[in-house]
């Protein structure tokens, strides 16, 4: 498959809101690769166990994906890396699913959804989890890459913005006992039912793309949607600095721009703001990530409730 060659000017969702790259760069195929527990996870997944069919899959989901909207991480094939299992807290996820009778993993951002694949493949329960995203085209690209269908897949889908009320609204968060019956998974048209039924919420490679107060104001909409129950948890991985701030990214000849907070700054966000302190433990180590020819330091993080 030959190197792809996309329009020069593409307007998508960013976060805070629309952003045009200019002079988008073209898709790679040559930069493609997988690890073995990559390989063994989409080989699984997809029913593919021919590596070069699998490749040759995966590269033309890239190229639907990329047309939808061409993030740095299609391009760059980050979207095949499990971001999940990079949690320390996987093994705890997983207990939760096997553990809890009415678990829900909701996956916010989700794109390919591929961390709720891995997760179901696991053994999190696929009738529990909830792939959400702003733009429906990623949510159908799912299906496509791991071929399967509303019928074959247990999990469910949410399509809207995280910033739109009427699709996740700021509720106070839940103490005590969880607040009523579950609702219908099947038949959600937003996140606002899920207030305080949300078992494990992951948020990986996401939250950086909003402004520092759009985030404060999403941490505490995720933490309405958080369970009450003891070692109900928040995860996700984002960009990072050693002090908060915005950083210029290089992407095409555009210069998208992140909000980063600093490991001491984000763990302070929701141990005192967001939740009272105390009240939740949160962990965070970063590693640097290089991205789009870009290395910036990634963060790690959780949020458990006590």
């Amino acid at each position: 498959m030959d190197s792809v060659e996309t329009s020069q000017a593409d307007t998508f969702p960013f976060g805070r809101g629309l952003i045009q790259i200019v002079d988008v760069p073209p898709l790679d195929p040559g930069i493609y690769s997988l690890t073995p527990d990559e390989a063994q996870f989409f080989k699984a997944a997809t029913g593919i166990n021919d590596d070069n069919m699998l490749r040759t899959h995966i590269l033309s989901a890239q190229e639907k994906a990329y047309k939808v909207a061409p993030y740095p991480c299609i391009l760059d094939f980050a979207f095949v890396r499990m971001w999940i299992t990079k949690q320390p807290v996987y093994q705890d996820i997983l207990d939760i699913g096997r553990e809890r009778p009415d678990a829900i993993f909701l996956d916010l951002g989700c794109c390919f959804s591929v961390d709720s694949r891995k997760l179901a493949l696991d053994g999190f329960p696929a009738r529990g989890i909830i792939s959400s995203d702003i733009k429906k085209e990623f949510l159908e690209l799912s299906h496509f890459l791991f071929r399967t269908s509303n019928g074959t897949w247990a999990g469910h889908s949410v399509q809207g913005g995280v910033l739109d009320p009427e699709m996740l609204s700021v509720a106070p968060i839940t103490r005590g006992s969880k607040v009523g019956s579950l609702p219908d998974l099947s038949a959600l048209t937003s996140l606002n039912p899920l207030h305080g039924h949300c078992s494990v919420i992951n948020v990986s490679c996401f939250l950086h793309l909003f402004t520092e107060e759009q985030q404060l104001h999403l941490a505490r909409a995720l933490a309405g949607l958080l369970s009450p129950e003891p070692g109900s948890l928040i995860c996700g991985t984002q960009f990072s600095k050693k002090e908060k701030g915005s950083v210029t990214t290089f992407f095409g000849s555009s210069k998208p721009i992140l909000f980063c907070h600093s490991p001491e700054s984000w763990m302070e966000l929701w141990d005192g703001i967001v939740f009272e302190k105390g009240e939740v433990e949160v962990k965070v180590n970063t590693q640097p990530f290089l991205i789009a020819g870009q290395t910036l330091d990634n963060m790690v993080w959780s949020v458990r409730r006590l």
